[in-house]
């Protein structure tokens, strides 16, 4: 134990020294450090073992925010053989296409019309029933599976949106860093809307304030191919990233998807009302539609409404459900909720 602590001190120093910002060829440079440690011969007495184990612990490190110090444990060890089976699990359920699309319904606030959907994923997992994003999104993410896996997503989106029965709705398809990373995103788009004969005006492409900003200059360039070929575009869960209103004028967005943190506290926080009242105006003024996200109440889908929001999604009404649902009740025509 004291020769742990001893050396989460040192690792606390060397963060700490190398964190210090420093010059080269007059400008300003800052630089990071993850720590991982292993003991002899706590942990083993081979010296390749040992440098394996401390290389665990420091990825650790890194998958917890960077500049920290970690210390091998079985426990990590055992986390992390975890993660690998569930990586291995992940590429094979991509080969055996064992993920479902389900969509949840947007509307018109003004009368509960239909007027797209927003794709989600699902894994139908052999083992553990139907997964959810949050239980291996970040995992992809992680792995870079995301790309593949993401090229799925949109071919197979435009793919079934093609055959819906209204042929106006659009769809909406989130996008994450790592596609964002690949100029042959571009091509990918176009491929899965010419295969699936999708008009473009049809297909919304969503991204975060953060991812946007990851490559900016790639993503700006991306964005306005997109754009040129009449894709709509999406910023998603406005608010909660770098918030930034330069971008808002470069970037060629259509939308704005405003956060379900806002529209929680709705109609009872002054403070969730003024910033809901701001980023409207904001819509406004710059010719961007808002959808509301997260809207679970009657109340809320009022207020938003009366302050001019025009579209919404969330629980109030319709939960995400699977694409022959999702066609069903295009079928009936019935408005929500």
């Amino acid at each position: 134990a004291a020769l742990e602590s001893d050396a989460q001190g040192v690792g606390r120093k060397i963060v700490a020294a190398l964190g210090e910002p420093f010059s080269v060829m007059g400008q300003e440079v800052h630089i990071g450090a993850s720590v991982g440690m292993a003991f002899f011969p706590d942990h083993s007495s081979e010296a390749e073992r040992l440098i394996k184990l401390a290389d665990l612990a420091m990825y650790r490190a890194k998958q917890s925010g960077r500049n920290q110090t970690v210390a091998y444990s079985e426990a990590l060890e055992a986390r992390q053989e975890h993660l690998l089976d569930l990586e291995n699990e992940l590429r094979r359920g991509i080969e055996e296409r064992e993920f479902l699309l389900w969509y949840q319904p947007q509307v018109d606030l003004s009368d509960g019309r239909i007027v797209g959907a927003e794709a989600l994923l699902r894994w139908q997992h052999p083992r553990r029933g139907l997964l959810t994003p949050a239980e291996f999104i970040p995992l992809a993410e992680e792995s870079r599976l995301i790309v593949p896996l993401g090229e799925w997503v949109l071919n197979e989106t435009c793919r079934q949106a093609a055959a819906w029965p209204s042929g106006s709705l659009s769809v909406a398809v989130n996008l994450s860093a790592w596609q964002l990373h690949k100029r042959s995103l571009v091509k990918t788009v176009d491929a899965a809307l010419a295969a699936s004969g999708l008009a473009p005006g049809r297909l919304e492409l969503e991204i975060t304030e953060t991812v946007a900003m990851r490559n900016a200059a790639l993503t700006l360039e991306m964005l306005k191919d997109f754009a040129a070929k009449g894709l709509r575009l999406a910023l998603d869960d406005f608010g909660q990233g770098y918030s930034s209103l330069a971008y808002l004028k470069e970037f060629p967005v259509h939308s704005i998807k405003l956060d379900q943190a806002f529209v929680a506290g709705l109609p009872s926080s002054a403070k969730d009302k003024a910033i809901v009242l701001a980023v409207l105006a904001l819509c406004r003024s710059l010719g961007l539609r808002c959808l509301a996200e997260g809207v679970e109440t009657a109340e809320q889908a009022r207020f938003l409404l009366a302050a001019g929001c025009p579209q919404a999604q969330g629980y109030y009404f319709a939960r995400p459900m699977d694409g022959p649902a999702f066609e069903r009740l295009l079928k009936s025509g019935r408005s929500l909720p």
